[in-house]
């Protein structure tokens, strides 16, 4: 893989992996609209584990939470620690069964399409558009129970089309239910570290030899890029949502949709 192959897609997955706008559509569409080919899981393992350790380092205090809170699981402890881990893992599990379905049928392949990456783009725009403008905004972070988990954790199973974006669909669940703009996004952020994790390793496990060489070679670069853009996406993000709304992202959706459907269908 060329120097500048690898850097455009640790930059582009840590700058869009946590802003809603969806990393596995700009990721798709770096190939589809261009000569560079597909990166393979490889590096797509790298850089998705470099985008972990930015949301990790950026809510350290959550990730020491959540480190007490699996030691008080292994150790069979109620606490409110332990809570959090167990609504985490409770949100991952939809999104672990159906992207299980769909990788072993070939779904995953078949919905990476430059058509489906713009309407998406435009139609779950207009999703965080709509959850972000109406109804009460007010919960907290505190007041999440397993309802929300598991509504959080169906939509997140959206995501797995390209163009709807994990944290765009987690983050207009968590609106929907009532949670503070930037309470929102820091569930739909610590969510992500179960979600990475999964799907991180599930790609993994089909790493051949050669690829494992690739990894070798690549990845501690692309994962180092990757996280530095993604601590960077996240704090602009945070800095953002404390005093507007979602509706940057969703022109910026809006306007890329439209362009791709010109692109697709001209």
């Amino acid at each position: 893989m060329t120097a500048d192959h690898l850097i455009a897609l640790a930059v582009i997955q840590g700058l869009t992996e946590f802003l809603p706008v969806s990393s596995s559509g700009h990721l798709n569409l770096l190939h589809l609209l261009t000569a560079y080919p597909d990166e393979g899981p490889a590096i797509d393992v790298a850089i998705h584990v470099g985008s972990l350790v930015a949301v990790l380092v950026y809510f350290w205090r959550d990730t020491f939470t959540l480190i007490a809170g699996t030691r008080d699981l292994v150790l069979f402890r109620s606490t409110p620690e332990r809570r959090l881990v167990l609504l985490l893992i409770l949100a991952t599990i939809p999104l672990s069964i159906v992207g299980f379905i769909m990788l072993k049928t070939g779904l995953v392949e078949a919905v990476r399409t430059l058509e489906v990456i713009a309407w998406s783009t435009i139609l779950f725009g207009l999703v965080l558009w709509a959850a972000d403008a109406i109804g009460r905004r007010n919960r907290l972070f505190t007041q999440i129970g397993v309802p929300d988990a598991v509504w959080i954790g169906l939509a997140q199973c959206l995501a797995l089309i390209p163009g709807a974006s994990r944290s765009g669909v987690t983050m207009s669940a968590a609106r929907a239910l009532g949670f503070e703009r930037t309470e929102a996004a820091r569930f739909a952020m610590l969510v992500a570290i179960p979600a990475i994790l999964v799907t991180g390793a599930g790609t993994a496990l089909d790493l051949g030899g050669n690829q494992a060489a690739i990894i070798a070679n690549d990845a501690l670069a692309a994962a180092g890029l990757s996280a530095v853009t993604a601590f960077v996406s996240i704090w602009f993000m945070m800095a953002l949502l404390r005093h507007t709304s979602m509706l940057p992202f969703v022109v910026y959706r809006l306007v890329l949709g439209v362009v791709l459907l010109w692109f697709a269908y001209a």
